[in-house]
């Protein structure tokens, strides 16, 4: 009898007071930059940029990328607390300053700037999740922490969509920032989860990066894995609002909001069977999903084709973001959790910046050109589920040695 109480309070452990606020906080912090999405291609049209929507993701994440190996520096060495504090903080800033970026360069410098939000709020938060939940559970409970990011995220294009169908765009900029704010709060009613002997004072010595810092060749892996499939979202990012306009869709979020919702449930139950069946088997599915809805995608032209793609392409990231996440803690040492979710995230942010990137010069802003454009993206996902068949081949083959 007491063994199965005990093992009832181990089953309940992550769901504590501290996993619960950091899930809030993430929903607004996903909500207030994602928000922003689905609105800035056309916000740039007007102001004379439209042939450089490419960069308006690629500058956002070359930053997030490059603030990666500070983050994971400062995750392991400050705290998890004043990390993800700190990315919430940028976002909050931001929000004030776009309506004062009235022309293109000035905000592009902007969106350069904005990256550093997602360069640290997720990897302190990766970090914080590993540190408070058991080691057997760590998939489920970075898919339930993604299920309401994910919320955060489909929550948030829908409502930009309406603010500025109804409002402006300034006001736009400012709800972004109040969404900040409220994640900021809750932060900082959270325990810091880094031990007092690991915890260092910040000082300036904190942002120098050696070399050996800035890569944990041990989630290698999963970097393949992710840079690959996150070339497809940087594409889709990037192209949907033009494609969602040019079937007769008003709201742009709306393939945002789809494929959002489609990935809440799937993330759980991804979670959990990545638990019990291992992490390679259960991404060979997100991988092989994902091309599917890419494909799918390159041939929408009406509301039900784009919204099948949208929900398969939820169901491919509400398995692939997670259990890459889960993934990159199996496979590192404890004491450089916050070097290996920062090399995860620099491969997640430079898949996303080249698939925002270069699939436009194939693009050329001609809604005819969206096919081929679509299907080079699916070619690149493609070399993300051949590596993982030959991975996961190799890896049996080694336990029969």
């Amino acid at each position: 009898m007491k063994k199965v109480f005990e093992k009832h309070i181990l089953k309940k452990s992550i769901f504590t007071l501290q996993f619960w606020l950091l899930c809030i906080s993430s929903f607004l912090f996903f909500s207030s930059f994602n928000m922003l999405i689905p609105e800035l291609p056309e916000y740039l049209s007007k102001m004379g940029g439209g042939e450089f929507k490419g960069l308006i993701i690629s500058l956002f994440t070359l930053t997030a990328g490059l603030s990666r190996p500070f983050s994971g520096k400062l995750t392991d060495k400050v705290g998890r607390v004043p990390v993800m504090a700190f990315g919430s903080m940028v976002c909050f800033v931001c929000g004030f300053l776009y309506p004062l970026a009235t022309t293109v360069i000035p905000f592009f410098l902007l969106r350069f700037v904005h990256g550093f939000s997602t360069g640290f709020k997720p990897t302190g938060t990766a970090a914080y999740i590993a540190d408070i939940v058991p080691a057997d559970r760590r998939g489920e409970s970075m898919g339930i922490h993604g299920l309401i990011g994910g919320l955060g995220m489909a929550f948030g294009p829908a409502l930009g969509g309406w603010i500025v169908q109804h409002f402006n765009i300034n006001i736009l900029f400012y709800t972004s920032s109040a969404l900040s704010l409220l994640s900021i709060l809750i932060l900082l009613n959270m325990k810091e989860t880094l031990s007092m002997e690991r915890k260092e004072k910040f000082a300036a010595a904190h942002l120098k990066i050696n070399r050996h810092e800035i890569i944990d060749k041990s989630v290698m892996p999963v970097v393949i894995v992710i840079f690959f499939t996150s070339f497809a979202y940087g594409t889709i990012v990037t192209l949907v609002p033009d494609l969602s306009q040019s079937i007769g869709l008003k709201n742009k979020g709306y393939y945002f909001l789809v494929y959002t919702l489609a990935s809440i449930a799937i993330r759980f139950l991804a979670g959990k069977w990545s638990d019990k069946n291992g992490r390679e088997q259960v991404l060979l599915f997100g991988c092989w999903t994902l091309i599917f809805a890419v494909f799918i995608i390159a041939f929408a032209h009406n509301i039900l084709i784009l919204t099948a793609s949208a929900i398969l392409f939820g169901i491919s990231m509400g398995i692939i973001s997670p259990i890459s996440q889960a993934w990159t803690v199996d496979l590192c040492e404890e004491k450089n959790r916050g070097k290996a979710i920062a090399t995860m995230y620099i491969a997640l942010e430079a898949g996303i910046g080249f698939g925002a990137l270069l699939p436009t010069f194939i693009y050329q802003n001609q809604i005819e050109n969206l096919p081929i454009t679509f299907l080079f993206s699916m070619a690149v996902v493609s070399i993300a589920l051949i590596y993982l068949i030959i991975y996961k081949r190799k890896k049996k083959a080694i336990r029969y040695i």
